[in-house]
């Protein structure tokens, strides 16, 4: 205890140090941990990946590049009546029709009402024997649509297997398992074969007539046939030369010039 008194104030000296001694120690280590966790925080920071710019809307000036390419477009022939006056006709009931597109008068004008087809028809008639118990039938033809009126009246042919005339050829007979006959024709036009029945005719489309309707004259024409009447429109004559399923075709005498006409789904019904 005397030990310790009277070298108190030495040992409290030497614990104070020491303690500064360890301090002296350790203040580099915390400086350093200090540092580089500044750097870090300082990196996340500064080089922080930017965020991408949303795309610009460049619509406005696409279009306006757009306009400049194309050019401005002056319209002196159709809508312009400076240049282009409204030619207004007189029709022969005294009305003025106003021409503003030139369809308004001529085959375009044309609105067909009613369309109907004609058919090439063939039918097995009757068969008869002759004395030696050859056969002969009687076949029947039928042409709506030929241009010669005289044609299109039912036309009977008495064949025999092998016959062949400007309509078909009989290439065979066959009986059938009830007893009746099948006649095999082949058509002289395309070379189809048919085969034909007692009660089961053949039937082919062929052609078309259609009523007309000329609204700027109100005038009408029916069962009009391809090379059929005339057709007078604004003073000028015009012949059908074609009818097709969704097409008109007429013809102006004066310069072959052909115009279409189409036919609308309402005027087949």
């Amino acid at each position: 205890m005397d030990l310790l008194k009277k070298h108190y104030e030495k040992i409290v000296l030497g614990g104070v140090l020491l303690l500064l001694a360890v301090s002296a120690a350790y203040l580099p280590m915390k400086i350093s941990g200090e540092r580089d966790d500044l750097r870090t925080k300082a990196d996340a920071i500064i080089n922080l990946p930017p965020k991408a710019l949303p795309p610009l809307n460049l619509s406005t000036q696409e279009l306006t590049l757009h306009q400049l390419e194309a050019g401005i477009r002056l319209d002196l022939s159709s809508s312009n009546k400076v240049f282009n006056p409204v030619l207004w006709q007189k029709m022969p009931d005294g009305r003025l029709l106003k021409i503003q597109t030139g369809e308004e008068i001529g085959p375009r004008a044309l609105l067909v009402t009613k369309q109907t087809p004609l058919f090439f028809t063939i039918t097995f008639d009757s068969v008869s024997t002759n004395d030696t118990g050859l056969a002969r039938y009687a076949i029947g033809v039928e042409r709506e649509a030929s241009p010669d009126a005289a044609k299109r009246k039912k036309k009977q042919y008495f064949v025999n297997v092998g016959n062949k005339n400007e309509a078909f050829q009989l290439s065979d007979v066959k009986t059938l398992a009830d007893g009746g006959l099948e006649l095999i024709l082949e058509l002289a036009d395309t070379g189809e074969v048919v085969h034909l029945l007692k009660d089961k005719p053949f039937k082919r489309e062929d052609g078309y007539t259609v009523d007309l309707k000329y609204d700027p004259e109100n005038k009408k024409w029916t069962n009009q046939r391809i090379r059929g009447g005339e057709l007078k429109l604004g003073g000028e004559d015009y012949i059908i030369v074609a009818i097709t399923k969704n097409e008109l075709v007429v013809l102006a005498k004066s310069n072959q010039k052909k115009t279409p006409v189409p036919i609308v789904s309402e005027a087949t019904k």
